[in-house]
């Protein structure tokens, strides 16, 4: 595949035009020209034409809001006041601005609003609303502007049936589940957030369709085994067992697939099982088609008979001569693989012609219910050029899109944090930290849409970051300038701010590439794959000195010039077992953690204790980066043909001999499956990064052509 000029893959540096970015950034990565890093300010979360919910930093400004001062509860003379057209009784008044007030919940008085009978629109942003009153008696309500807030329910906006306009921007504990409420509940909304609403309403359509449908199978499954009378009785049993079991979706959208599990249930439950569809879906004034666009561009697979729903199964699944051909690919307990959503979602200026821009890091968000057996997350957040998208895996939609102007982004790293609100309740937020280019680090609260933190610290672009396994808020930054720092984010202030501390400074001798905080001790340790190696840092915070150079450097030969090779990938495969690559053209070396330290010693080198060497690729070209998923065993890998490299690992290291010299090949090769983009055949490309969920339902591969490429494992 022709190398594109900003790309930075060369078998020894970089290239002539991102070797002049990295004079100029430090970054080898650079793809473009950017003067400097401003300071932001945060602009509210929009709705793009695909219908991903998205937001852009602006140029200048401080992202905090200005605190407003007490004032007393409403009256009638303050009502009329503020009421158009100018009128001394509260019945004519049409339009009324109750902004800026630091007005609670509390303070709206149904009894006076009510009497405003004529009001069409009403202004109550920048409060402190937590809640609407159930019975504000506002039949006539046709726009309502309620943003920087901090509500945190949108059901009693019910009331209001003949809302047309609504605005909701800056309510932090608001998430993309109560946009989509908002279309069931208001049927005559036609703008929302600034934005023409038919396009939430078709997601929420979509997605209410196939709850129904579910919703209906369950009903014929739960009454299967009843008797007529049994039936009657076990009306709320089922609506209990539904909510329960019928799930579809993403994590993110459960609270909302769940409230409209329930509602769908109960209107089946009460027409006795008949019916099921029509009064489910809202009747808006923009209807959507069953042609409206998708809200990332997919890209169309290229199969041999031109289908345009399927694959052939030879397409399906691709497996490697090197590979085993019988019985599952990946492992005992696994089904194959199938190809699902190729995205394009990353295009600059959203242009569909867009096949240069590279896309670099991918992270799963953490499972909602982490303590749940079995609990994991379909939910993907993708960077490159100077967007971070999340990304429902199941439905191939971009649920959130972040974009800076002039950045270009590396790395992506989740965390879940638990915060409490002024009123003392306790809410759990999944952080998503994004860095890039310009050196800084982003602390985005995705389901609210906005970046609730800024972190500088570096002086050249950040190659990697990571959080901490043991501590939700400490924070690892990688950067080309040398250095590793570790953070405490903190949590967010009653602005919904974060005010990051600085823990520690690493300095390496080269660039640090990949993070992986030691399994069996995290908080004490931490491996770095670096341009000149593999190296180790004592990161325990009761030791004195803030500032540590590397302590310990690992090498895979005893060829002094196979020591100082880059290693770009680096990830634990258990609590013991270390899969790295970069050392050793064409190989990823599985090593001891626990055996390489014991024979540690006192010296400053140490060469690891080789477990296997797995078959890779023998390109020479660089930064192609492996993940592992403990789960299930496994070593993941893309390369510079577009395929994605997967081993299993467990039979190997289950052995109880002697290491084999010989090379092991993998599990299963996927080879790339050609997609078509604006009629043209994408027929190579690079994947750069590769990571599956830890339930091994998706995997998720990110490429140098702008693709976002989504595989699905079908159950056995």
């Amino acid at each position: 595949m022709p190398l594109q000029p900003h790309s930075r893959r060369t078998s020894g540096g970089t290239t002539a035009a991102a070797a002049m970015e990295a004079s100029r950034y430090g970054s080898p990565r650079a793809g473009r020209q950017v003067r400097g890093a401003a300071s932001f300010r945060w602009s509210p979360p929009r709705t793009d034409s695909r219908g991903a919910t998205s937001w852009t930093e602006a140029d200048a400004g401080a992202s905090r809001r200005p605190r407003l001062l007490a004032m007393a509860p409403l009256s009638a003379r303050l009502l009329i006041q503020r009421g158009r057209p100018k009128s001394d009784r509260l019945g004519k008044i049409r339009s009324l601005d109750l902004s800026g007030l630091n007005l609670l919940s509390e303070d709206l008085d149904p009894k006076l609003l009510s009497r405003l009978k004529q009001l069409q629109e009403l202004d109550l942003s920048d409060n402190q609303l937590e809640t609407l009153p159930a019975d504000l008696g506002l039949p006539h309500l046709q726009v309502l502007h309620c943003a920087n807030n901090q509500l945190n329910n949108v059901t009693p906006l019910c009331q209001f049936r003949q809302l047309e306009e609504l605005s909701l921007e800056g309510n932090p504990f608001l998430t993309v589940s109560d946009s989509l409420k908002v279309t069931f509940l208001l049927p005559e909304l036609r703008k929302f957030n600034g934005k023409d609403a038919s396009t939430t309403r078709s997601k929420a359509e979509n997605l209410n369709r196939e709850l129904t449908t579910r919703v209906a199978a369950h009903w014929k499954k739960f009454v299967a085994t009843l008797s007529p009378e049994e039936q009657a009785e076990a009306q709320a049993d089922f609506v209990k067992s539904a909510v329960k079991n019928v799930r579809y979706g993403p994590l993110s959208l459960s609270e909302f697939t769940q409230w409209r599990v329930r509602m769908i249930s109960e209107e089946l439950v009460a027409s006795g099982g008949t019916h099921t569809h029509e009064a489910d879906t809202p009747e808006g004034p923009h209807k959507a088609t069953a042609t409206q666009e998708p809200r990332a561009r997919q890209v169309a697979l290229r199969r041999p008979s031109d289908t345009p729903l399927s694959l052939s199964p030879e397409k399906r699944v691709c497996t490697s001569p090197l590979g085993p051909v019988e019985g599952s690919p990946v492992g005992s307990d696994s089904g194959q693989l199938e190809p699902l959503h190729f995205l394009q979602c990353h295009s600059k200026n959203n242009s569909p012609s867009d096949l240069k821009t590279q896309l670099w890091a991918c992270a799963f968000e953490p499972a909602w219910d982490e303590g749940q057996a079995g609990a994991t997350s379909q939910t993907v957040a993708t960077c490159g050029g100077e967007a971070v998208c999340v990304i429902d895996c199941q439905t191939g939609l971009v649920l959130h899109k972040y974009k800076v102007p002039g950045e270009e982004f590396f790395s992506v790293a989740w965390t879940a944090l638990t915060v409490v609100t002024q009123a003392g309740h306790k809410k759990r937020w999944n952080v998503l930290a994004a860095a890039g280019l310009r050196g800084l680090v982003r602390l985005l609260h995705v389901q609210a849409g906005f970046c609730c933190g800024l972190i500088r610290g570096h002086r050249k672009a950040i190659a990697t970051l990571c959080f901490s396994p043991t501590h939700e808020t400490h924070l690892f930054t990688a950067s080309y300038d040398k250095r590793i720092i570790l953070w405490d984010i903190g949590t967010p202030n009653q602005d919904y701010e974060f005010q990051a501390s600085h823990l520690l400074t690493l300095d390496s001798t080269s660039t640090p590439l990949r993070l992986c905080p030691v399994a069996p001790c995290p908080d004490a340790y931490l491996l770095a794959g670096c341009e000149g190696g593999c190296c180790c840092w004592d990161v325990r915070l009761d030791q004195p000195q803030k500032r540590r150079v590397c302590e310990v450097k690992f090498v895979f030969s005893k060829d002094s010039e196979a020591s100082g090779q880059r290693v770009d990938g680096l990830a634990f495969v258990n609590e013991d077992v270390v899969a790295s690559k970069g050392s050793g053209p064409g190989t990823i070396c599985l090593w001891s953690w626990s055996q390489t330290w014991q024979g540690r010693g006192s010296q400053p080198t140490v060469a690891v204790v080789v477990l296997a060497r797995l078959q890779w690729s023998p390109t020479i070209l660089a930064y192609f980066s492996l993940s592992t998923c403990p789960d299930k065993g496994l070593v993941l890998c893309g390369d510079e043909e577009g395929n994605v490299w997967i081993y299993d690992v467990r039979p190997l290291l289950a052995q109880c001999s002697p290491p084999q010299a010989a090379v092991q090949a993998p599990t299963q090769i996927l080879k790339w499956p050609q997609p078509q983009a604006l009629g043209q055949m994408v027929t190579k490309t690079m994947v750069n990064t590769v990571v599956a969920n830890p339930a091994f339902t998706y995997l998720t591969a990110l490429t140098d052509s702008n693709i976002v490429a989504i595989w699905r494992r079908c159950e056995p």
